[in-house]
C-alpha cells in the first residue's frame, strides 16, 4: 500500500502543477503579437524588451526567437522560431511522462498486493488448515483492498494525462498560430489591423 499511496501523492501534485502551468494566461496571453507589432509600429521594440517578451511566458518565448531575428530573411525568422516551438512544446508535456507512469504502474502494484495477499492465504490455509475464517478473511481483505486502492489512483491518473496531452496540443496550435501571424506582421505579409484582431 505504501507505494500505491506514494503514486497518489504524486500524482496529484503532478496535476495540480499542470493545472497551474497550463493556464492558457499564463502560455498563450492574448493580443501579444499585437503588442510587438504596436511596439515595433512605435520604434520602441528594443532588446530590452524582447527579453522582455520571451521571459513572460512559453508563447513569448517563442516570439523572442523571431524578433531577435526580424531583420533577418523570413526563412531564417521562422526556422528560429520553429526551433524554439519544438523546445517549447516539449517542455509544456514536462511530467505527463511520469504521471502516464503512474497510470501504468499503480494496477500492477494492486496486482502485486493481491498476489501478497493470497499468499498470506495459503501460508494460514497450510499452517492452521482453512477452521479459522478470520485468518482467512485477513488475507484476502489485504488482496482486495491493495487492488481497489491501485486501480482508483490509475483511474484518475490516466484521465488526467490524456486531458493535459489534449490541452498541450491545443496551446501548441494556438502558439504556431500567433507565430505565423508575427512572422507575417513583421515581414509585412499581413497588413496592422489584421495583428490587432
Amino acid at each position: 500500500m505504501m507505494p500505491i499511496l506514494g503514486c497518489s501523492v504524486i500524482a496529484l501534485a503532478i496535476a495540480l502543477e499542470r493545472f497551474w502551468s497550463l493556464q492558457k494566461k499564463r502560455v498563450a496571453p492574448e493580443n501579444l503579437v499585437a503588442k510587438v507589432w504596436k511596439l515595433d509600429q512605435n520604434n520602441q521594440l528594443s532588446d530590452k524588451k524582447v527579453v522582455a517578451i520571451r521571459d513572460s511566458s512559453p508563447l513569448g518565448r517563442i516570439l523572442a526567437a523571431g524578433l531577435m531575428n526580424r531583420f533577418s530573411t523570413r526563412d531564417v525568422m521562422r526556422e528560429s522560431i520553429e526551433e524554439t516551438g519544438r523546445h517549447t512544446a516539449y517542455e509544456l508535456q514536462l511530467f505527463l511522462t511520469t504521471l502516464g507512469t503512474i497510470a501504468a504502474i499503480s494496477p500492477l502494484l494492486g496486482l502485486l498486493g493481491t498476489v501478497v495477499g493470497m499468499i498470506q492465504v495459503f501460508a494460514v490455509i497450510t499452517s492452521v488448515g482453512v477452521g479459522d475464517p478470520a485468518e482467512l478473511a485477513n488475507g484476502i481483505s489485504k488482496a482486495l483492498i491493495t487492488t481497489a486502492a491501485g486501480i482508483s489512483v490509475a483511474i484518475p491518473a490516466i484521465f488526467f494525462v490524456r486531458y493535459f496531452r489534449r490541452k498541450v496540443d491545443g496551446l501548441v496550435v494556438d502558439m504556431e498560430g500567433e507565430a505565423i501571424k508575427l512572422v507575417e506582421v513583421m515581414q509585412g505579409s499581413r497588413k496592422a489591423e489584421s495583428s490587432e484582431k
